[in-house]
């Protein structure tokens, strides 16, 4: 007997509202691919959890490996509903990292990790006020 390898396959996820700008704008579409754990500045599509039929794409800002816990916010925090909401969400719940936006053309292009720097330039793995820098 034989066994294919899991091979993880994209799913097409539409934003929808203002939550991520500048990042991402109402109507993007983005491939979400399941790659490994999510790391500080990673853009993931998460179910909500007040309405799990829901997705939400939110930028991670910190994340516990202990527990396998990750805090997510947009980055419009004003028209954001996130993890200071609703707290963190599981490791578990996250359905992939965003890579690829495909639409609009004009936009289209890889989805890049942010790196949170602080104020004297020293990257930071944890939440806060702190501006992102977009990397690869």
């Amino acid at each position: 007997m034989a066994f294919a390898p899991r091979v993880p396959w994209p799913r097409r996820v539409q934003v929808e509202g203002s939550s991520m700008a500048p990042a991402l704008a109402p109507g993007d579409r983005l491939l979400v691919m399941p790659l490994g754990r999510p790391r500080v500045g990673d853009i993931v599509a998460v179910p909500d959890p007040r309405d799990p039929g829901r997705m939400l794409v939110k930028r991670v800002v910190a994340a516990d490996s202990r527990r396998r816990l990750l805090s997510v916010e947009g980055d419009n925090r004003t028209a954001s509903t996130d993890s200071r909401t609703f707290g963190p969400v599981s490791c578990d719940d996250v359905l992939g990292r965003a890579v690829y936006r495909y639409s609009p053309s004009s936009r289209a292009g890889r989805v890049r990790r942010a790196v949170q720097r602080s104020a004297g330039g020293a990257e930071r793995s944890a939440g806060g006020a702190e501006r992102y820098d977009q990397r690869e």
